[in-house]
């Protein structure tokens, strides 16, 4: 049987099989998948026995694993951007009808808050957030330019094709 009885203990008892009626949370916050994000081996659990056929593992803490992202690359972000600017001029202008005469601003607007998360935050591959698209879909509306949610989602899914990619790319030309 399977009992969480806190946090970080977990009791087992090999006489009996696990089944989905045998598990009991006592923490409905704790739920223990089985994978690790880490490697865990046995070696790296606490084992101490309670009884002849219970035995409590007490996980230790792992080291946690850190990655260091590049900081933003003023170059790829002026690259990037002209690229954002032509391929989005490119998607938008086939809604010519949801637009009219302010796509032109639209762009801009959507370029301007784009160029400044490159230039801030994205440092590569795992660092594309949503907030700069969300900041365009306000900045949109608050300039009550037409087709804001169309231009925001637009500018999201290109950033979500093109630019991880495009930052690999950028950096294996330059090794």
């Amino acid at each position: 049987m399977l009992l969480f009885t806190s946090i970080p203990t977990v009791t087992l008892s090999p006489s009996k099989p696990l089944t989905s009626k045998s598990l009991i949370l006592r923490t409905p916050f704790l739920i223990l998948r089985h994978y690790f994000p880490c490697p865990l081996s046995f070696s790296s659990l606490y084992a101490k026995p309670i009884s002849r056929n219970t035995l409590t593992c007490v996980l230790r803490d792992s080291p946690i694993q850190q990655h260091v992202y590049s900081d933003p690359s003023p170059e790829f972000a002026v690259f990037e951007t002209n690229k954002f600017k032509v391929e989005l001029f490119q998607k938008l202008s086939e809604d010519s009808d949801e637009f009219g005469d302010e796509l032109d601003a639209v762009i801009d607007v959507c370029a301007q808050i784009f160029n400044e998360f490159l230039h801030k935050e994205y440092g590569g591959p795992g660092t594309l957030l949503v907030e700069p698209f969300t900041d365009m879909l306000v900045a949109l509306k608050k300039k009550k330019l037409p087709g804001a949610s169309l231009a925001a989602r637009t500018s999201l899914l290109w950033a979500q094709n093109h630019v991880d990619e495009d930052w690999k790319v950028w950096n294996s030309k330059l090794k």
